[in-house]
């Protein structure tokens, strides 16, 4: 069985990405919780880590002997693994365009994660205004991903990006959080697939785990106060 590191369920987004993967598709999987402490090159979270990753992140995805890190990669290799799960459109172009938006969100929207990481138990919604009012950089991602997102399921014909759940939809769940925890101003066409997502059996158990673990880490949330009860 492979084991899957990963970091604090509330704010880990690449860590999202291949357990919603993982667990959607009903594959079993180990999963080792890695603590975000700091990371410095002695914290725990490191010391933990550097033995298994070669880059000292996470999630990275251990099967037998081999090692595979990045994202992108351990969703090539699960879905290669586990062909009969068809986590990839079956369509050649529908694969390569599915494969394109995954890249896409990869390697770009700085501006929506920098400015709004993800913090799946907080309500943000004013911290969301604020930014929404002062970032066109955050309002430029997300007319992207509307534009993006419309045009897939306008071809496809929903409820997902690529019709059935795909490596495309856990690949941007982590953006439908920051959507719902910041409240960002998209059409109703658009809440509509991000309520489909979160409804997601393997995103709910995510959710429902962030929730659970109740692990405030203020370097994560510079944004913000923490608001305790007396």
């Amino acid at each position: 069985m492979p084991k899957l590191y990963i970091g604090n369920k509330n704010y880990s987004s690449w860590s999202m990405r291949p357990w919603v993967l993982l667990k959607q598709a009903g594959i079993p999987f180990e999963e080792v919780r890695v603590r975000f402490d700091s990371f410095e090159a002695d914290s725990e979270f490191k010391r933990v880590i550097g033995p298994v990753s070669p880059t000292g992140k996470v999630p990275v995805l251990v099967d037998g002997d081999l090692v595979v890190w990045d994202t992108l990669a351990i969703a090539e290799y699960v879905a290669e693994t586990w062909a009969d799960k068809q986590l990839w459109p079956q369509d050649a172009k529908a694969r390569a365009r599915a494969r394109s938006v995954c890249a896409e969100m990869h390697s770009g929207f700085t501006a929506l994660r920098s400015n709004c990481p993800m913090n799946i138990e907080a309500d943000l919604a004013d911290t969301g205004a604020l930014i929404w009012r002062d970032k066109p950089g955050v309002r430029a991602d997300v007319q992207r991903l509307v534009d993006m997102w419309s045009a897939l399921l306008q071809e496809h014909g929903g409820p997902l990006l690529f019709g059935q759940f795909s490596v495309a939809d856990a690949y941007f769940a982590p953006v439908c959080m920051r959507l719902h925890t910041y409240a960002l101003p998209v059409p109703a066409h658009i809440t509509a697939y991000v309520n489909r997502v979160r409804a997601l059996p393997g995103v709910q158990d995510w959710i429902a785990e962030a929730l659970g673990e109740k692990d405030f880490l203020a370097f994560e949330e510079p944004y913000r106060l923490r608001h305790t009860e007396d």
